[in-house]
């Protein structure tokens, strides 16, 4: 017996890839005909089914609706001489329903230009398992850039948020010291009262974000929107005091959203103070807070009558984390990243439009759920 013959050394090989559980596979244009051996049957569960293998669509027809595209595309650009091996993965229909993951690859052995026909062969390799550990470590650091992007926001709560209320208390006290009168003394005491309050909330609800970041549906609330603006009016009162602001406040009075209620705080706030920042010199700032339902959707706006923004120059930039538009010496660039992240952690999306000396409307888009 010859065991040098191109016969014995297939068997040879394929007995190899076997013993190592790599199926082989090939397919002979000319004899139309296609072989699996027992291992490629047996991934998917019909090593003892000795007609499969007798239609050329055996395999094919397994293969998963969603991966039969690129399946057919890389076999076909390795017939077309785009690549020098074929090598695809694809999830194949088992004898049980299931679906397992699988290398299939290979190579034309003939020259089928010259001859006519394509002379196919290939292996299959199970990789179920592998695919799974990659889905979870993609799972685990999915995880972690979500933990790590609240952790980011919170820290921006924290320093830029909170820098209002330290502002605030200095501002009061240098009245308190400059008041004439017990009347005078004692209406700042009220406000610096309503500070303390807004603050002590705030607090308390960046607490509950630390303690419950974990548990996703515990950090929601069903909040009154109006009310939750009314409230952050009450921490903003001096700085629109001081800069003559008109704050209307439209917002449907029976309007409730499930949402984080440190989150809510947090965008008002940093839209109104970037309205207030960017008033116009020529005008008092004119501010306008209103609401529609849209379908399963609230529209929450914020219109200014301020300085405007170049949307052509920097419409792209203008979430981005630091990112300035004004010569402004407060300008910190933070406050619309933060806000933008907060509308979207919780499925939402913020627009703007703008018109340079004209004004700003900020349109915050939240899925209407209703809350239970």
């Amino acid at each position: 017996m010859d065991l040098n013959t191109p016969e014995s050394n297939l068997r040879r090989f394929q007995t190899a890839l076997e013993i190592s559980k790599i199926g082989v596979w090939h397919f002979n244009e000319k004899k139309q005909c296609i072989f699996f051996s027992k291992t490629s049957k047996a991934i998917i569960g019909l090593e003892d089914d000795d007609s499969f293998g007798d239609h050329l669509d055996d395999w094919n027809n397994r293969v998963h609706p969603d991966d039969k595209k690129k399946y057919r595309s890389d076999f076909q650009n390795h017939i077309n001489g785009k690549t020098k091996h074929y090598i695809n993965k694809h999830r194949v229909l088992c004898k049980n329903g299931s679906y397992k993951w699988v290398l299939d690859q290979g190579q034309i052995i003939n020259d089928h230009v010259k001859e006519g026909y394509i002379h196919f062969v290939g292996t299959h390799t199970d990789i179920t398992e592998q695919i799974k550990n990659d889905i979870k470590v993609h799972n685990s650091l999915t995880i972690a850039t979500k933990q790590n992007n609240k952790l980011k926001n919170f820290a921006h709560i924290v320093t830029h948020n909170l820098k209002q209320y330290s502002g605030n208390f200095e501002s009061l006290l240098e009245f308190y010291n400059q008041a004439e009168s017990d009347a005078e003394k004692e209406e700042l005491i009220s406000h610096l009262k309503d500070v303390s309050t807004c603050l002590n909330r705030t607090i308390q609800n960046l607490n509950k974000i630390v303690s419950v970041q974990s548990k996703k549906d515990t950090d929601v609330q069903k909040l009154n929107i109006n009310a939750s603006i009314i409230e952050t009016l009450k921490l903003l009162d001096i700085v629109i005091f001081e800069s003559n602001a008109t704050v209307n406040n439209s917002v449907d009075p029976k309007l409730f959203i499930r949402y984080n209620p440190a989150y809510i705080e947090s965008i008002i706030q940093n839209l109104l103070t970037n309205a207030i920042k960017y008033k116009h010199p020529e005008r008092d700032p004119v501010i306008t807070i209103s609401s529609k339902l849209i379908k399963n959707k609230l529209i929450l706006s914020v219109k200014d009558n301020g300085l405007g923004i170049n949307l052509k120059k920097y419409g792209k930039e203008i979430f981005g984390l630091y990112r300035t538009f004004h010569h402004n010496e407060d300008a910190e660039g933070v406050g619309l990243y933060l806000t933008k992240n907060q509308v979207e952690a919780y499925g939402g999306k913020i627009t703007v439009e703008s018109k340079v000396n004209a004004g700003t409307t900020f349109n915050i888009i939240i899925p209407n759920k209703r809350p239970n």
